[in-house]
């Protein structure tokens, strides 16, 4: 089976709703929920979705045997990484006190309990869960026709710490800055569900399936453990 691009289904996440989100932005294109590795592996684009906890991800990847074309995936290829698809591209996650792929440098932490206060004092609830403005850090394509500070829909307990202020491409608040968006070379990955988005969601997806990295970008030199 070919496929023009290939959703990862390593058994976590709501792939159905990624996959018609995707199909309904490029009806013209083949687009594969798949666990083969040949089929990743073929896919001229990849999307790597997911929700849950980083060890239950971490734990199916390799019974599923998917780590090392996710890896090869986010060298060659255009790549977009969603929420927990985000999140274990870094190195490490206190979720579980987990190992992640360690494509990106940098740590996944949990929002920290006694910073959980609105401006009022009143207190915010973790999983941050709705709507909130993601502010454009770095030109991209994938921002391409999107606002800065428009609204994508979050669902999520833990957010990523890059290592290199170069990787940010986005934040939001909730209620201090926290990295919402990551871009190097082949890889684009979001904090929020673009799926679940609506408008600025389906424009995000819609960049996505027609980027071509290296057209007027620098190319990550992904040889070693991690992408800086």
């Amino acid at each position: 089976m070919s496929a023009d691009i290939a959703v990862v289904d390593y058994g976590m996440g709501n792939l159905r709703s990624v996959s018609k989100a995707i199909e309904h932005v490029a009806p013209a294109m083949t687009v594969v929920v798949t666990s083969d590795p040949a089929v990743i592996a073929q896919a001229g684009r990849v999307v790597f979705p997911g929700q849950g906890a980083a060890p239950d991800c971490m734990r199916e990847i390799d019974a599923r045997g998917l780590r090392q074309v996710i890896i090869d995936a986010a060298h060659s290829k255009p790549f977009l990484g969603i929420c927990m698809g985000m999140q274990v591209l870094f190195e490490h996650s206190e979720e579980g006190d987990t190992t992640c792929l360690g494509l990106l440098p940098g740590t996944v932490q949990r929002f920290p309990a006694e910073a959980m206060f609105d401006a009022e004092g009143n207190k915010l609830k973790v999983p941050h869960m709705g709507w909130n403005n993601v502010h454009q850090t770095a030109a991209h394509p994938l921002w391409a026709g999107i606002e800065e500070g428009e609204r994508f829909y979050f669902v999520h307990s833990y957010f990523v710490q890059p290592d290199s202020p170069d990787l940010i491409a986005g934040f939001s608040h909730y209620p201090f800055p926290f990295t919402c968006a990551v871009a190097t070379g082949n890889i684009f990955a979001v904090q929020f569900h673009p799926e679940k988005s609506q408008n600025a969601g389906m424009a995000l997806l819609g960049n996505f399936v027609t980027w071509n990295p290296g057209e007027g970008e620098a190319a990550c030199d992904m040889s070693g453990a991690a992408c800086a």
